[in-house]
């Protein structure tokens, strides 16, 4: 498997489709996520990251949902609680857009200037 960074896999961030080949993971949203990783000390588990138009409409995405760009990727730190991980990359990363779920964190890099919700 090809790796992307130190610590990520190209395959990490496939589109779950199983038919697109689509992987593409933003340079931005990549540097984060391994700011992630050397923070905590802990594995970061991409549970969502590039989705063809297809799969981002078939798992309720929105439209302009930034997976389709490959800008986003749904994670979690192996112990750690999602606001933990949310607080940290909204203080660390004040660009990023991020939403927090109970199980997870989303994190992107689109362009216009961040968004902030909680899901």
């Amino acid at each position: 498997m090809t790796q992307v960074s130190r610590h990520f896999k190209r395959a990490e961030f496939a589109c779950h489709c199983g038919k697109c080949g689509f992987d593409t993971i933003d340079a931005q949203t990549l540097e984060i996520l391994e700011a992630v990783r050397q923070h905590f000390g802990m594995p970061v588990i991409v549970t969502s990251a590039a989705r063809c138009r297809s799969h981002n409409a078939a798992v309720g995405g929105a439209a302009r949902s930034q997976h389709i760009y490959g800008r986003a990727a749904d994670i979690k730190v192996a112990g750690t609680p999602p606001d933990a991980v949310h607080d940290w990359i909204a203080e660390t990363f004040p660009s990023a857009s991020l939403g927090l779920y109970r199980t997870f964190v989303h994190v992107d890099t689109r362009t216009g200037g961040p968004a902030r919700w909680r899901g």
